[in-house]
């Protein structure tokens, strides 16, 4: 049943079950206050605005329940219970809360009704009951609509709020003035670069590669709000990006927890680096984490969670100069031979063991000794002295860790902010 046709039941669709003082808007209505308690849920000594919202739902239902059991018109008095409800929502009472109120009223009014009518009307009765029946639906769907128009013009702020203060810390203008009115400021803050790869159902061709895609980046911005209370700060796209977590909303113990948690929600693998910052700092501190990012997926060293204190070699081995193209040429009599090259990758990823070299290469653990000694003659360093293994691995480092060109893509929908 809608509004309009509750405004077109027949006037004596009721007959007579309910007395004068209860098709009284304002009888009624001092009725269902009375019987709710001061607190009602509410708190924060917002006594007097609470009352006021709270006031206005119950004369909102009321004239609702006398007016369609009296079968007159409705003057539009659901929209001024949305108002009254959006009210409530702006002032912080849980929605429960204001679903208890309106239940009041139709409670109250039955109650009045039952107690001043006749046993012998029970058409009255039941049609006076199917009556507030439908109506309960009717504004509880006007409640929910109030509600749900509130949260998203907060979330809107809130995203507003949070752009505003993720760019002013990315960028390093006037952090704590954007985030003094709206969002606060943080001492400190852990940097992390994110590197998302891609769900397996972006393969498939029978799926949307960009909606599968944007799906994996929702899941893995609900569980940053969800895990860390919605104090995250992000930048994010469907291939990963920057996210600040304020140092007061999680320790660097818990980031590994944190980032197989949004590993799991994304059902894909999570590459992410982190550095610590004051504010001032964060421009310098996510170039750094990001720079670390790039090391960590040349490199191939995998999935999880890299400090700057686990990436110190690799960075520096891996910055643009004349040591790392030195480095490099090291291994320049092996290009001519890639057997060897992997071999030497795998014995030092393997820890100098012959034997898993072996079974990973699929070879005799002989044929790795004959590799390792040829890489000895052509390169003059051998992997199984220290120094000729430290050069060795060195020049790896700083061959692999070398930017690859990559084709050129359409960039991907990009979400700017989020207060996660």
């Amino acid at each position: 049943m809608t509004i309009d046709s509750l405004a077109r039941l027949e006037p004596h669709a009721v007959p007579q079950p309910i007395s004068a003082s209860v098709r009284d808007i304002d009888v009624l209505t001092r009725a269902v206050l009375a019987r709710l308690t001061e607190s009602a849920g509410i708190s924060d000594g917002s006594e007097e605005l609470v009352a006021a919202d709270l006031k206005g739902v119950v004369r909102a239902c009321a004239e609702l329940t006398i007016r369609a059991m009296g079968g007159g018109p409705l003057p539009c008095p659901a929209e001024r219970l949305e108002n009254a409800a959006g009210g409530c929502a702006r002032g912080g009472i849980p929605i429960d809360t204001v679903l208890s109120v309106v239940r009041a009223v139709f409670g109250v009014a039955l109650g009045q009704m039952f107690a001043r009518t006749s046993p012998a009307n029970s058409r009255g009765v039941l049609t006076a009951t199917a009556v507030i029946v439908k109506l309960s639906q009717v504004c509880t769907t006007a409640v929910g609509k109030a509600y749900v128009r509130e949260r998203r013009a907060e979330a809107a702020e809130q995203q507003t709020a949070a752009h505003t203060l993720t760019s002013a810390l990315l960028s390093g203008t006037s952090a704590a003035t954007a985030g003094a009115r709206e969002l606060p400021v943080a001492a400190r803050y852990f940097v992390l670069a994110l590197g998302l790869a891609a769900h397996p159902d972006e393969t498939l061709p029978h799926l949307d590669r960009q909606v599968v895609a944007r799906r994996k980046l929702r899941r893995v911005q609900a569980e940053l709000a969800t895990a860390l209370a919605g104090q995250a700060l992000s930048l994010l796209s469907v291939d990963g990006g920057t996210v600040l977590v304020p140092s007061t909303a999680a320790t660097d113990s818990e980031l590994d927890t944190l980032v197989g948690g949004l590993s799991r929600a994304a059902q894909t693998p999570i590459t992410v680096t982190v550095v610590t910052a004051a504010p001032p700092d964060v421009p310098a501190a996510a170039h750094l984490a990001h720079e670390l990012l790039d090391t960590v997926q040349h490199l191939g060293l995998g999935p999880g969670l890299y400090r700057f204190t686990e990436l110190a070699l690799q960075y520096q081995l891996t910055r643009p100069g004349t040591a790392r193209d030195a480095l490099e040429t090291r291994l320049t009599p092996l290009d001519d031979h890639p057997d060897l090259l992997e071999t030497l990758r795998i014995y030092i990823a393997a820890n100098l063991s012959r034997v898993r070299t072996a079974r990973l290469l699929n070879v005799h653990p002989n044929t790795v000794d004959y590799r390792l000694r040829r890489i000895t003659t052509l390169t003059g360093f051998d992997p199984a002295e220290t120094t000729g293994l430290w050069y060795l691995h060195s020049a790896l480092v700083a061959r692999m860790g070398r930017p690859r060109p990559t084709p050129l893509h359409v960039p991907a929908d990009r979400v700017d902010s989020d207060c996660a």
